[in-house]
């Protein structure tokens, strides 16, 4: 352990579009004492390699809500559901349900939808002038309209669910009432969604769901269902919107390799993936887990039965694997971070968030060829109590 633990976590941003200065020297051990927003106490696995093996390991449950587990908000279980099995076998079986939305056929045909919606976006933010604000311009409409499009929501519901959302994901940010009302909220709108659905199916996902449940419930229940579409409706707005936003903003606060990617828009998906592994809008909490038995790290350090264990996508800085690891090279070839985490858990959603970071990035750059901050790096600001950690606000001029 290191002698400065345990330490609070996540670790405080630094003012300028950056990483945090504890990024760069947690790998003094293998595990970190931490404290959580919670107050409770956990580990953190902080080396790459540690980290990969360790999320094909089933000796770390993800059941976080069946254990006696450390929490990471005092007043919001967020994910943590008893009733949800998030190991194998049961979670394979309905992973593979879900993944049939994220097949290859399906996403090519959703990529002109998103190449549209962005085109539109760009087009309203000309129109405004020569200047926006590009989160609520830009950044959160373009995943909300994509994923109301794919699970079939109503356009319209989406200023609803994101205040819901922005409620479900508070850490620390809300008081307890207003927390529980926007769960119990967001749950019964997704009721109404899923009844909707039921009493009129249409050719989008929530609909092919509902039909596989009812064909065969063993493999998705109604309750299970309804998780599954909690999720990706999350999933698939808030973290997206924050990786396009914050993303362009670390790539704006670098000039000369905003000028570089701009001078040669063929970087454009090495750039997103750089982008994605510096993680600059998130941290691991999303990643806590139990260890129900000793699990031993690669230097022999171990993981003591019944700890809480986060797995750290800082370890995306590991200079053991990646070459310079806190710079940001939109070159960077073999670029395996763990942004979407690893093996079983891998997200389901990474082939369209990349899809969507790519069309947003190269859609910006080639409309606006002049777009820069229109504030200083270090005045942008961070949301303080949330679950992810992009910018509120990011004024950009052209």
């Amino acid at each position: 352990m290191s002698p400065k633990s345990p330490v609070s976590y996540p670790f405080p941003w630094a003012p300028s579009p950056d990483i945090p200065a504890d990024w760069r020297t947690m790998r003094e051990g293998p595990l970190l004492e931490i404290t959580l927003p919670s107050g409770d106490p956990a580990l953190l696995v902080t080396r790459y390699k540690d980290v990969r093996r360790l999320f094909a390991d089933e000796r770390l449950s993800r059941n976080t809500a069946r254990y006696p587990a450390s929490r990471i908000s005092a007043n919001n279980d967020l994910f943590g559901d008893p009733e949800i099995d998030n190991d194998p076998p049961r979670y394979l079986v309905e992973r593979s349900v879900v993944m049939r939305a994220f097949s290859a056929r399906r996403l090519e045909a959703l990529r002109p939808v998103v190449r549209q919606i962005t085109a539109d976006l760009l087009d309203a933010m000309e129109a405004g002038g020569e200047g926006a604000e590009l989160m609520e311009a830009f950044a959160f409409p373009l995943p909300i309209l994509v994923i109301c499009h794919m699970l079939g929501v109503p356009p319209q519901d989406r200023a609803k669910f994101r205040a819901l959302i922005d409620g479900y994901l508070s850490v620390s940010a809300l008081p307890d009432e207003e927390v529980e009302r926007c769960r119990i909220q967001y749950w019964d709108y997704l009721s109404e969604l899923i009844a909707a659905k039921k009493a009129e199916p249409g050719d989008d996902l929530i609909s092919e769901l509902i039909s596989i449940s009812e064909e065969d419930p063993e493999k998705l229940t109604d309750y299970q269902l309804q998780h599954w579409v909690k999720t990706l409706l999350i999933a698939g707005y808030v973290t997206t919107a924050s990786q396009i936003g914050t993303g362009m903003a670390v790539l704006l606060n670098r000039p000369a390799v905003a000028d570089e990617l701009k001078a040669d828009l063929s970087l454009v998906p090495s750039a997103v993936e750089e982008l994605l592994r510096y993680q600059i809008m998130g941290t691991s909490l999303g990643s806590l887990r139990y260890a129900i038995d000793d699990i031993d790290l690669l230097d022999g350090t171990v993981i003591p039965k019944g700890s809480t264990v986060l797995l750290s996508v800082e370890s995306n800085m590991d200079e053991e694997v990646f070459e310079d690891a806190t710079k940001l090279d939109i070159r960077r070839q073999d670029n395996h971070h763990m942004t979407f985490g690893a093996g079983i858990h891998f997200c389901a959603g990474a082939a369209l968030a990349r899809m969507e970071l790519q069309e947003a990035t190269d859609g910006l750059l080639r409309r606006f060829p002049g777009l820069r901050l229109a504030v200083r790096g270090d005045e942008l600001v961070r949301p303080v109590g949330g679950f992810l950690a992009g910018y509120a606000e990011i004024p950009v001029s052209w």
